[in-house]
Formats: C-alpha cells, structure tokens, sequence
C-alpha cells in the first residue's frame, strides 16, 4: 500500500489542517480540466484522491495510522487476518490492555518459578490533538474524545457476550486538556490513568501530542517552524527585496540574494512562533494568468534562450 502521507508530501505529525491544504493544492494541480490528455497527470491525480480518502477525516487518519502500527507490531507474525500467527481480534485486544487480559493457566503450571509477581495494567495510549496556533499560543481548555478501553459494565468486567469474554469494551470518552500557554509544536502532555483500562488491574496512561496548525503556506519540521514565501523569477535571478508576514504579526522586508534558487532558505531570528527563529523558504511565484507586457517580455527572454 502506498503511504498517502507521502503522496500529499506531508509528515506523519503535520495538523489535519495542513494536510487538506496539500491535498487541495495538488488536486489543482493535477486536475484533468488542467491536463487534458495527459495520462501521467491523470494517475498522479488519482494517487492523491486515494491518498486523501484515507486520511480526510480525524477518524479515517486514526483509523489508518492504527492500522499501520498493527501491521508493524504483527509484521513478524505473518501479516494482518489472516495471517497474523492465528491471532483473533480477541487477542489484539489484548494486547491494546497491555497484553494482559483475562488470567489463563501457566504452561508451566506445577513448576517452581522465581520471577516477582506483575501488577495487571491496562496499555498506555497515544493520541494526536489538533490545535490552532491562538490556542497553542494563549493556552487554555481544550475537549476532545478518544477511543479506549473501558470495563463493561454489563458484567462488571467478569466476562460476557458484549465484551467478547474479555471484561472490556471500546468506547469513546471525551476528556477536557489544559493545553499550556505556548504549547511546542509535538509537546507531549500526560493524562495518568485515561488510557486503556483492565479487567483486573490499574488503567494505562494517556500521552497526548500536541500538533499546531501552522496556517496557510506554513509547515513544521520537529519543533522548527518553515514559511514558503513566494516570489517572481525576475526577484530570484537578479536579486531584490521582498515583504514577508511572521507568525508574529509583523510584516518585514526580506532581501533576496541574486541567483536565489527555489527552495532556498533564510533565517529571520526571533520572528517565528512563540518568537522562535523562522525560517523562509523560497518558492516560485506562478501567476495564473499573464498580462500582455508580461507575455510579450517573456517571449522576448524565450528569443533570448532564457
């Protein structure tokens, strides 16, 4: 399977956010009212959608990253259902409450054994939360819902047919999270006891990770934040000056260096999230349509070998 993070050329931690604006980006550009007869753009077309349809919503994209973590946890086992070493859904549930489940007998019941006795444990969780750079910025209550295990409470976590004998079922629990006042980007923060609950034992923790929508031509790399910054061929070639919008609201004029090429970057110190660094990076400005100076000056540089 084609990774659909790849093909809209974003990371696995970017905010939902960004990645719709990437997948709207390339449906433009790709789009076969836009490249008429062109088989190759019609398949990178069709790659996107794909692409999209799986992560386009918060439940999808979770969906797809659990899947894909299942896959490498039972990679060594011969693969997903059915070939998972003749693992049931029952058994990966209990591997999510940390591997314990319900008590079974030893295979070495009648032996003499010295190891200590473990404490049963639901599994820990970790779950992504979306946030607006305002909020990550003021701080501030934040609700949100996840997924986890909860005892049933039709047995009272003894076992029945709603919770597959297991004495836990999924359920979806909405929890509220003081999200600090200039939260980075990939913080972590840490719910005790709020992740996947046991039958028999203590619940697991929640790990939430904090990933802030940067906006519109803004992206994140680890913790360090990238803004494109568009501008003419003439202003790459022959160099010139360029005005530039921080994160922190102000606009500053930015030279431009002769012979800059497109994906060059520049270091603005202090102007960047929470008065980080940022950096820009160069892109090509592409209008989408010419006046006829401008396509006559073209045309002009074309008969130049430009």
């Amino acid at each position: 399977m084609s990774d659909p993070y790849r093909t809209l050329g974003v990371s696995k931690d970017a905010p939902h956010a960004e990645i719709k604006r990437a997948f709207r980006k390339l449906a433009r550009q790709y789009h076969p009212d836009r490249n008429p007869d062109d088989s190759a753009a019609e398949e990178r077309f069709k790659a996107v959608q794909s692409a999209w349809e799986k992560l386009e919503t918060p439940e999808k994209r979770r969906q797809f990253d659990e899947e894909q973590q299942m896959k490498q946890a039972f990679g060594g086992m011969g693969g997903m259902p059915g070939g998972m070493g003749g693992m049931g859904i029952d058994d990966l549930l209990r591997q999510f409450m940390g591997g314990g489940g319900r008590p079974q007998a030893s295979p070495f019941a009648g032996q003499p054994r010295q190891t200590q006795p473990q404490t049963a444990k639901g599994a820990d969780i970790a779950a992504p939360l979306d946030i607006d750079i305002e909020r990550a910025l003021e701080g501030g209550k934040v609700q949100f819902t996840h997924n986890r295990l909860v005892r049933c409470s039709e047995c009272n976590a003894r076992g029945c047919v709603h919770c597959t004998n297991l004495g836990v079922r999924r359920k979806k629990t909405r929890l509220t999270l003081n999200v600090p006042k200039g939260a980075k980007h990939g913080q972590q923060l840490k719910l005790p006891k709020m992740g996947n609950e046991h039958p028999t034992g203590e619940p697991g923790d929640l790990t939430v990770t904090l990933r802030i929508d940067a906006e519109e031509g803004r992206r994140w790399e680890g913790e360090h934040l990238i803004q494109e910054v568009a501008i003419p061929y003439s202003t790459l070639m022959l160099g010139g000056e360029v005005r530039v919008s921080t994160p922190a609201g102000k606009t500053v004029s930015v030279k431009v260096a002769a012979a800059t090429r497109i994906g060059d970057r520049k270091r603005l110190p202090k102007m960047g999230y929470a008065g980080a660094d940022l950096d820009i990076e160069f892109t090509l400005d592409e209008p989408e349509s010419l006046t006829p100076s401008q396509q006559a000056a073209l045309e002009a540089l074309r008969d130049t070998g430009m």
